[in-house]
């Protein structure tokens, strides 16, 4: 790849307390596009991405060692604003987690923590966010009922815009379809594949259709290692290494 990638990681270990769950990972993610991390349950990747913006932080005795950079700039250097991180690295959930308030006042969150008075632009963005989320037109006639009224793909969407307001580079997808329904599943990918033209996407997956189908890149781990990444077509059709071709034939795992 030409461009410099938006997301550089070199020999990055992780630790809980003694424990290491990963096992220097050297990973480049390219600008606008969407990278899928597949492979077996409890095999680090989750913990892979919540190393990229620092939510590992919140857990007692966990530390990163390594180097993770974004536009080249070290995540973990001890000059990191970690608020002003996570505004630029959004994270959706596996559980979508809508606070107990209205659809507007879930979207507005962030940016009203930020300082954000204004009615006007919090309408504007909201409106934005929620159209970019592929929402508005389900709720903009109900934007002041409570957001747990909504069904589970659209408290999904919903995350992605509240996600989405604050105006992030990345946004950084934990298995964000896996508790849904095939129909709201498929309205999710399709929600991805349309934000890569705007955003950095890195999905975590268990679902092997679902990698092939959104992401342009995809990198397979097991055991806390990276065993190999490329361009989608390779990694599904003509992997290189064995246990990758066995676990996406599905062998194993």
């Amino acid at each position: 790849m030409n461009d410099d990638p938006k997301i550089s990681v070199r020999d990055f270990d992780f630790f809980y307390g003694a424990a290491k769950v990963l096992h220097g990972i050297s990973l480049d993610i390219p600008a606008r596009k969407v990278t899928a991390l597949i492979g077996p349950s409890g095999c680090g990747k989750s913990t892979f991405i919540r190393s990229i913006n620092r939510m590992n932080d919140i857990i007692t005795d966990a530390r990163g060692k390594g180097t993770i950079l974004i536009d080249g700039t070290d995540v973990y250097g001890s000059d990191t604003d970690v608020v002003e991180l996570r505004r630029r690295v959004g994270m959706v959930f596996q559980k979508s987690n809508p606070f107990p308030k209205s659809i507007y006042d879930n979207v507005a969150y962030g940016l009203r923590i930020g300082g954000m008075r204004n009615k006007r632009q919090l309408d504007d963005i909201i409106e934005r966010s929620l159209t970019r989320a592929a929402l508005w037109h389900e709720v903009k006639d109900r934007l002041h009922a409570s957001a747990l009224a909504l069904s589970g793909g659209q408290q999904q969407r919903l995350c992605i815009a509240r996600a989405l307001a604050v105006d992030p580079e990345i946004l950084l997808m934990d298995e964000p379809a896996s508790a849904l329904d095939p129909i709201a599943t498929s309205k999710i990918e399709e929600l991805i594949y349309e934000l890569k033209d705007n955003y950095t996407i890195v999905i975590v997956t268990h679902n092997m259709q679902q990698a092939a189908r959104v992401s342009d890149r995809t990198a397979f781990f097991m055991l806390g290692r990276l065993v190999e990444e490329g361009d989608k077509n390779t990694i599904f059709t003509n992997p290189k290494e064995k246990m990758t071709e066995d676990y996406v034939t599905g062998r194993f795992g």
